[in-house]
């Protein structure tokens, strides 16, 4: 028997799994193939498939049941995984414990499961976790073909950004120069390097920059990557006019740092630059921002204008992808 499958390149796969999970149309009880670099990905209608995908049809196995944490708990939880790490966001704890030992006791891939115990918070944007399965706050994620080390506990990492961050790489081009103004752990530098960018990433964490060295190793592109601990605008003197692309992926607070990055780019530069404002208005007060720090040096075209995510009720973490011409 034959059922619907999108059929993509498998480089792509991931992107589009996670596009057709958002639109609830992926038929479970079937697995996903791959043959000849294509990726087959069951389908339960086709007509619900935006026209932009190939739908083929093809046998595929069925997929063996297994047991989830919403069969032992009777209810579906909502948790993230990062490796095999999973994230809880649970304010009662004895639901949360409830959860983690259903998840133990599941199928599901997991070594040890965490809650938020506190909001992020301070200058290197870190937060504190009950550790509820497990050992340790640390992990291993895999993002369309790279791989991060990241200790939560030490470090800001969000892995529901990774569809935004692939967005972003697949912009860039071999011998390109781009600098990360807030790198982290590397998951924009990372990427980049690893498609023959120049990268500079700086970070005021100190740990954030320890992971992103040895992110930058364990990936096979620390000659390409070059990672600095402290304030950007420290770096002015060294990178002033060096960098064709800028990511800024501090909502927020970024446009505290946008004179300083107008200082960094290049003749020709591009800038991602990440906010949080309003439903009402959500692109208007970074654009301003912006061509108010170009002044008169740049000629500002603004790309994209892109919602990342719902941030809280009425406000959206929003992205401008922005052309600067000297």
């Amino acid at each position: 028997m034959t059922v619907p499958c999108v059929r993509v390149p498998r480089a792509d796969g991931e992107e589009t799994r996670a596009a057709l999970a958002d639109r609830d149309v992926i038929a479970e009880d079937y697995q996903i193939t791959v043959e000849d670099g294509s990726l087959f990905i069951p389908v339960t209608n086709p007509d619900t498939v935006p026209s932009a995908y190939t739908v083929v049809e093809r046998a595929v196995p069925v997929r063996n049941t297994q047991t989830m944490p919403e069969d032992i708990l009777g209810f579906e939880p909502s948790y993230e995984r990062l490796g095999e790490v999973v994230i809880l966001d649970e304010d009662d704890p004895d639901r949360a414990r409830e959860i983690a030992e259903a998840i133990m006791a599941s199928d599901l891939p997991a070594e040890t499961v965490l809650n938020r115990a506190s909001k992020v918070k301070g200058e290197q944007r870190v937060r504190e976790w009950d550790v509820l399965a497990g050992d340790g706050t640390e992990a291993l994620h895999r993002e369309y073909g790279c791989e991060f080390a990241v200790d939560l506990a030490k470090v800001y990492f969000s892995p529901r950004l990774a569809t935004e961050r692939h967005r972003v790489t697949e912009q860039v081009t071999a011998g390109e120069q781009a600098l990360d103004m807030f790198a982290g752990v590397g998951p924009f530098v990372i990427p980049f390097a690893d498609r023959g960018v120049t990268c500079v990433g700086v970070d005021v964490n100190p740990d954030a920059i320890e992971y992103l060295r040895a992110n930058a190793r364990h990936n096979g592109v620390e000659e390409r990557v070059t990672a600095i601990e402290g304030d950007v605008r420290e770096i002015v003197p060294e990178y002033a006019n060096w960098a064709d692309r800028i990511v800024m992926n501090l909502p927020h607070s970024a446009g505290e740092f946008l004179d300083t990055a107008i200082e960094l780019a290049g003749d020709e530069a591009v800038i991602h630059y990440y906010d949080i404002q309003h439903e009402d208005d959500p692109f208007g007060p970074g654009e301003r921002a912006i061509r108010e720090a170009a002044g008169d040096e740049y000629d500002v075209d603004v790309q994209t204008r892109r919602t990342v995510r719902s941030y809280a009720p009425h406000e959206l973490n929003v992205v401008l992808d922005v052309a600067l011409t000297r």
